[in-house]
């Protein structure tokens, strides 16, 4: 028996590390084939704990065909540019990567080992590409993000490399695309910052233009979801497209830290109506300024619904690193807040996304529209109100309330990325109306939530759409395997 060993290289971080960890475990559980190793990257500016404690956990949690390695440290980044940082770091670990492939290829030298069939690279790892070359492997890419943003970034490489137009002059401009992904215009107001930042966009560009030179592309989504996107990317210059999810860590999680931590939450949930509470949560970077704070505590007081809101402190000026809870919410809120919304609503730092969205007593989700997050909505059938950070969130918000009709703006165009330079507001009227329409009980975009959250679970399902691209994919790992 034949037996393949596919090697992934997920981008520095736990949330793409967390996403490749539930792609590989569908391989492995969906062929007994097949085998798995994880090369780790260590992210710059990061100590080892968390990524250490996290995958240690995970690969006591996963079959034996599952090998977690982590790479050697590489010498401290000096660059001070976010939008380069990401891409030296991975740049730093193409030998440890190669040595890495070399040391497994050798010790599953046996007669009976599996044959190393490719490497796996995330959307941000394409220079890794050079090394399945080196070593004349196939490479594939997995994509953490939609195919409508996989369509937006090989239409842009596109639009540069034929007809020389440079995305970043559409920054702060009022014009409307022709993306043949979508049937309606898109408006560039609403591009990834990196398409807009001359620093950052040449890099994505690379990205798209490495994606056509491998074997095929995993993307996180379902065909059910973006099937007009997905027959548009049926091209002979694209590599075949495998809509594989919803890819999500859907392990439940109470333990959170602080006074509010998830228990506390879910128990404060229980107590409530179903359908009755919207939830604002922003994400692992998610946070807003001292003025945003008080639009968002003046709108949730003008709806009147009961709220649980996850309020998380931004860094300190100039710095850069994940936002923390606050010791006390009292010194970012207006004044008398807490009490005069004590009977409707809950203010807390960290949030268990998936058992808040999971819950019955949730009618509403209030996001940044982060890919992740967007799928988990879709998946329990909660109706998102979109408000964008930064990264592709404008153009996953576009794609949600505009092209699909599956939820509600709050405000398409806000982004807080420091890149841009210029900040956007939002004020407590927009709020307050995005609110307001994500918790009526009998929009049509609350049915639409609904029947796709079926759809999302039965793509998985035996006979499933992307069950069934699941098996195609794993067909076309074991004929391109070298010989």
């Amino acid at each position: 028996m034949v037996r393949a060993e596919l090697v992934f290289v997920p981008s520095p971080g736990l949330g793409h590390l967390l996403s490749t960890v539930q792609m590989a475990k569908l391989l492995v559980d969906r062929d007994h084939r097949v085998s798995i190793t994880l090369l780790i990257m260590k992210p710059p500016h990061e100590s080892h704990s968390a990524i250490d404690n996290r995958t240690r956990s995970l690969a006591d949690s996963m079959a034996g065909r599952f090998r977690f390695v982590h790479l050697p440290d590489i010498d401290p980044i000096t660059e001070t540019n976010p939008s380069k940082i990401r891409d030296l770091c991975i740049e730093s670990y193409k030998p440890h990567v190669k040595e890495a492939i070399g040391q497994l290829t050798e010790s599953d030298s046996g007669p009976d080992s599996p044959r190393l069939a490719g490497l796996v690279v995330d959307m941000f790892c394409t220079t890794m590409i050079d090394v399945a070359n080196e070593l004349r492997v196939p490479s594939y890419v997995f994509f953490t993000s939609g195919a409508a943003f996989l369509g937006l970034m090989l239409h842009l490489q596109r639009l540069q490399d034929e007809h020389g137009i440079n995305s970043t002059e559409f920054r702060d401009s009022d014009t409307e695309l022709d993306f043949p992904n979508f049937t309606n215009p898109l408006p560039a107001k609403v591009l990834p910052t990196a398409y807009l930042v001359k620093e950052a966009a040449p890099a994505y560009i690379g990205h798209a233009r490495r994606f056509r030179e491998t074997k095929g592309i995993f993307v996180n989504t379902f065909a059910e979801l973006e099937r007009h996107v997905l027959k548009s990317l049926v091209d002979d210059s694209i590599p075949p497209v495998y809509p594989v999810g919803p890819i999500l860590n859907l392990t439940r999680s109470t333990g959170g830290t602080g006074p509010s931590n998830g228990s506390e939450t879910m128990k404060w949930l229980d107590s409530q109506p179903d359908s009755s509470v919207v939830f604002l949560c922003f994400g692992s970077r998610g946070s807003f300024d001292a003025d945003a704070v008080r639009e968002f505590a003046t709108a949730l007081e003008r709806c009147g619904h009961r709220f649980l809101w996850s309020l998380r402190q931004p860094p300190p000026k100039g710095k850069v690193g994940p936002p923390r809870d606050y010791a006390n919410p009292m010194e970012i809120l207006p004044e008398g807040f807490l009490d005069r919304t004590v009977e409707i609503g809950k203010v807390i730092g960290w949030a268990p996304q998936v058992d808040i969205l999971a819950h019955p007593a949730v009618g509403g989700f209030v996001s940044h529209c982060g890919w992740n997050s967007t799928l988990e909505s879709l998946w329990f059938g909660v109706p998102i109100a979109g408000l964008p950070l930064y990264a592709e969130q404008q153009f996953n918000v576009f794609e949600m309330v505009v092209e699909l009709d599956l939820a509600f703006e709050i405000k398409m165009e806000y982004r807080r990325d420091v890149r841009m330079k210029s900040e956007t507001t939002v004020t407590a009227e927009e709020i307050e109306r995005g609110i307001r329409r994500v918790m009526e009980p009998d929009s049509e975009q609350r049915k639409k939530v609904k029947e796709m959250s079926e759809k999302s679970q039965k793509a998985l399902d035996e006979g499933g759409s992307s069950c069934s691209s699941l098996r195609r994919l794993i067909d076309d790992i074991f004929n391109n395997m070298p010989r």
